[in-house]
């Protein structure tokens, strides 16, 4: 006779066993688990603010929109004249600066050392606090005393995907959540009909890096980033098929979540109740999503301040959603802009390319912040400005005139949502090339955002393998001059 035969108990697997015990040692660890990623076994997901009872500390934010240039956009040519790089233009950095140093592309640096390169923009004094800003970007002298403009901001990856991931997930590697998805998870949704994190993207192609850049990473899927269209179903396969009403599809979806009940019963798998979640969420947003991208129901007055063409995808377009979604509940809104990556080749460069961006993106920046002002919404919402790291102060050995990728210091900007106004916030040396005073790292500024929407960034953590990750790792020190 075989033992499984003599033993009863030794043809009981964990599954069968916890299935059976739903009440006893199999209903706590589902209850565990499920309480620790921020679900309750009442039905249906709590947000992570209500599993800690309540945030740290109280917002100043509510809600946040980014606005990344993804590519690196050129600080030389639109924030930071250094008299000293025209001055020596064209002659060949000290190599103080550079030795040791590594850079995107060292075979056009490592051949000969390369040679600064001054900037043919012109530039004026916007704002009470004198900020040099570059023809390119006419329309930001009507936000400039809304703003804290970061120079120095500092970065550890130098190519564009791994940077992007760093800049949006605190690590270079794919897998880890991204800022919108720790927001999602740590202060949950204000909204019943659309998701807490919404990624919007324009330009030529999407960013290197891809979906992980919105990712959930180990979080449950419920907190990762939905992109949206700007033309036709917002999301795709949104609208049922033909023959399929309202009432079929609220049956079928009725249906399916009792089927996905059951197996969340007998497995225990907490995924499964972010599949429940994702299509009762769907099911809502065949009404709320069409309506909201609609931006025919805005005025004449803020189409033309915002340049935005209803139907026609744009960054304009996107930002007015933006505004629209954060209106409507939505917790954070990621626009991705490409094409600011200007080495100098004959199709990416700092001329006709450089001033094409900039014009797709400058108005609607500038009518974002206004907009938001004057609807009561800037007070209590951040918007964030940057790209994954910046420009050299020399130029590349290419066809055309260009920058290579530069992770020492960069732009950044921050309006509403609890900083300050007006502020230009720390110096770089005579060539732009690294801080003088007020560096801040990518971590610093990931630990601000989190702190001003009333999140401690060392205290939200998700154990993962045997450890408490957070978005800012071992790192991240807040950004306190430039807060209120």
């Amino acid at each position: 006779m075989h033992t499984n035969e003599m033993n009863p108990l030794a043809t009981e697997t964990r599954r069968h066993f916890f299935r059976r015990c739903p009440v006893a040692l199999g209903g706590v660890a589902l209850a565990n688990l499920l309480a620790r990623d921020g679900y309750a076994l009442g039905g249906g997901a709590v947000s992570r603010s209500e599993a800690l009872n309540g945030l740290h500390h109280t917002p100043k934010a509510k809600r946040v929109i980014y606005l990344f240039m993804a590519g690196g956009p050129s600080q030389f040519e639109l924030f930071e004249p250094k008299p000293e790089l025209q001055k020596y233009h064209d002659q060949p950095i000290p190599e103080s600066f550079v030795k040791g140093r590594r850079f995107a592309f060292m075979d056009t640096f490592s051949k000969e050392r390369p040679k600064l390169l001054g900037t043919k923009r012109s530039f004026k004094p916007v704002g009470d606090a004198g900020l040099q800003v570059s023809e390119l970007l006419p329309h930001f002298r009507h936000i400039a005393n809304e703003v804290t403009f970061v120079r120095t901001v500092a970065t550890d990856v130098f190519n564009h995907a791994p940077a992007k991931l760093f800049a949006n997930t605190g690590s270079a590697q794919a897998g880890r959540p991204s800022m919108g998805s720790w927001l999602s998870y740590g202060i949950g949704s204000e909204s019943r009909d659309l998701p807490a994190f919404v990624v919007l993207q324009s330009g030529g192609r999407g960013p290197r890096g891809g979906a992980p850049l919105w990712g959930s990473g180990f979080l449950p899927t419920a907190h990762q980033g939905v992109p949206f269209r700007s033309l036709g179903d917002p999301i795709v396969s949104l609208s049922n098929p033909p023959g399929i009403d309202r009432t079929i599809q609220g049956d079928t979806v009725e249906a399916v979540a009792d089927l996905n009940r059951l197996r969340r019963e007998a497995t225990g798998d907490e995924e499964i109740v972010t599949r429940i979640r994702a299509y009762e969420m769907a099911y809502r947003m065949q009404t709320s999503a069409p309506e909201l991208i609609d931006l025919g129901r805005e005025s004449k007055e803020t189409l033309d301040l915002y340049g935005a063409v209803p139907g026609k995808p744009s960054f304009a377009n996107n930002c007015l959603l933006a505004r629209r979604m954060i209106e409507r509940g939505v917790r954070f809104v990621q626009l991705y802009h490409t094409d600011w990556d200007h080495h100098g080749d004959t199709v990416n460069h700092l001329g006709g390319p450089l001033e094409k961006v900039c014009l797709e993106t400058d108005r609607a920046c500038a009518a974002l912040v206004l907009d938001l002002k004057r609807r009561g919404l800037l007070e209590d919402t951040l918007v964030v400005w940057g790209g994954e790291f910046g420009r050299t102060p020399m130029g590349e050995v290419r066809e055309l005139v260009g920058r290579n990728h530069h992770i020492d210091t960069f732009p950044m900007w921050f309006a509403g949502g609890g900083v300050k106004k007006g502020l230009v916030h720390g110096e770089t040396d005579a060539f732009g090339f690294a801080p003088v005073s007020g560096r801040v790292h990518v971590h610093d500024v990931q630990a601000t955002v989190l702190h001003l929407c009333g999140i401690d960034h060392k205290k939200l953590t998700f154990r993962f393998q045997g450890r408490d990750f957070r978005l800012t790792d071992v790192h991240g020190e807040l950004m306190t001059p430039i807060l209120v």
